[in-house]
């Protein structure tokens, strides 16, 4: 066989390779576009007070709308409501599973395949379906308007995703390095935390991101739970720039979102250093 005859399936595959990106990277920017026109939008009409659905150049900047919502009720309050309940309750989420997942990671027990799949079912089970017994149960125990409530409540409907996403990042701590630490005298506790851990802190941090961003865009819970406008978060107090009539004040809106938006972007640049860290250590253990 000539060599020109072996170069053909060589050019085929290459020549398949390059029409594979070149549809990837199409299909990657007509997302990123998707993406990029709502922050668009975001960026412009802050600066517009008579900006409007549409894209457009302001034709005159102006940082009226900043100056409409730089007050207490509008803006701070709301936002620290926001960071009081969901950094509360990614606290009380992000704590008890870990305390879940390293048993279900570490144990073999006889109802382990059954709970994880009650987990994993429970991650698709939408929140809007107990939102009326998880009501009348509030009103029943007097938790409604209570932000500890809340709190709670929102901790644990996003604790079956944590604990499934903390147990996966936790399978890959080697159970050796643990090991070594047992014989030198940590009990489980104190194995956990300063060996499993420190291992897996890229994972914990995407399971924190994701476990906060997800409670910082809610809306229906603390909409059912909260009801003085004292304890209002951020997510329930973006429908008071509709008015009773129908009209939205979009520069306002759009200079809202992106006050609205610092909180998560502050945790994924702090959290963010961690990522693609963690288990550098674990290349201590041979086989």
């Amino acid at each position: 066989m000539s060599a020109s005859t072996q170069n053909i399936p060589v050019t085929r595959r290459s020549s398949r390779a390059r029409s594979a990106a070149t549809a990837s990277s199409a299909a990657m920017v007509v997302i990123g576009l998707a993406f990029l026109v709502p922050l668009l939008w975001v960026v412009l009409a802050s600066f517009d007070v008579e900006a409007s659905l549409s894209v457009a150049w302001p034709d005159s900047w102006s940082l009226g709308n900043f100056s409409a919502i730089w007050n207490t009720e509008t803006t701070f309050r709301p936002l620290a409501n926001s960071l009081i309940l969901c950094g509360g309750a990614t606290v009380v989420t992000m704590t008890a599973a870990v305390l879940c997942a390293y048993p279900m990671s570490r144990f073999r027990f006889r109802a382990k395949r059954p709970l994880l799949l009650t987990i994993i079912f429970s991650t698709g089970l939408p929140i809007t379906a107990i939102m009326i017994p998880v009501y009348s149960l509030f009103v029943q125990v007097n938790l409604i308007d209570s932000m500890g409530g809340a709190i709670l409540f929102l901790g644990a409907s996003s604790l079956p995703y944590a604990i499934f996403l903390t147990k996966g990042f936790m399978d890959g701590v080697p159970v050796e390095i643990e090991e070594s630490a047992w014989t030198e005298g940590a009990g489980v506790l104190r194995a956990l935390w300063s060996v499993v851990l420190p291992l897996m802190r890229s994972g914990l941090a995407v399971a924190t991101i994701f476990t906060f961003v997800s409670m910082w865009g809610n809306f229906f819970v603390p909409f059912m739970l909260l009801l003085s406008p004292e304890n209002l978060p951020a997510a329930v107090t973006l429908y008071t720039f509709s008015s009773q009539y129908g009209q939205v004040a979009y520069g306002q809106l759009a200079a809202f979102s992106i006050f609205y938006s610092i909180p998560v972007v502050v945790l994924y640049l702090f959290l963010g250093r961690t990522l693609g860290q963690g288990f550098a250590a674990a290349g201590g253990v041979k086989g």
